[in-house]
């Protein structure tokens, strides 16, 4: 983060963990996007799914959320203030889309959810003191 004065100490560690989580999780999602385009398999449809898409559409939605997921939290890991809100923007998107992928695979949706409305909450409580 950057040594400022007019940064505000609060939430400073929290976003530089969620800058962590974010790259770790943009990896994550990225490599998930991977899996699902070289593997189709790997993604069963449940049945009567109101959204109707192959595994190669859900993994290239993964991977490119997941890119910039990757993209942003190095950003906010340098401290720019861009960056903490494309941050806030793509990780909701990014909780929207595993909020869709539930019936897929409810456990790791559900822990992806909760850890991304933790990111949003650290990236808005980081913020710059006005002088």
């Amino acid at each position: 983060m950057t040594s400022d004065a007019n940064v505000s100490v609060r939430g400073t560690g929290g976003a530089i963990f969620a800058a962590t989580l974010m790259i770790l999780g943009g990896a994550l999602g990225a490599l998930q996007g991977i899996a699902l385009i070289a593997k189709g398999t790997y993604y069963v449809q449940p049945a009567n799914y109101w959204i109707n898409t192959g595994a190669s559409t859900w993994g290239w939605w993964h991977l490119i959320v997941g890119l910039i997921v990757l993209a942003a939290g190095f950003g906010v890991l340098s401290g720019a203030a861009w960056a903490r809100w494309l941050g806030i923007v793509i990780v909701s998107f990014q909780a929207i889309t595993n909020f869709l992928f539930i019936p897929a695979q409810p456990w790791w949706a559900i822990t992806l959810i909760l850890i991304d409305v933790w990111i949003i909450h650290a990236l808005f409580v980081h913020r710059r003191v006005e002088v």
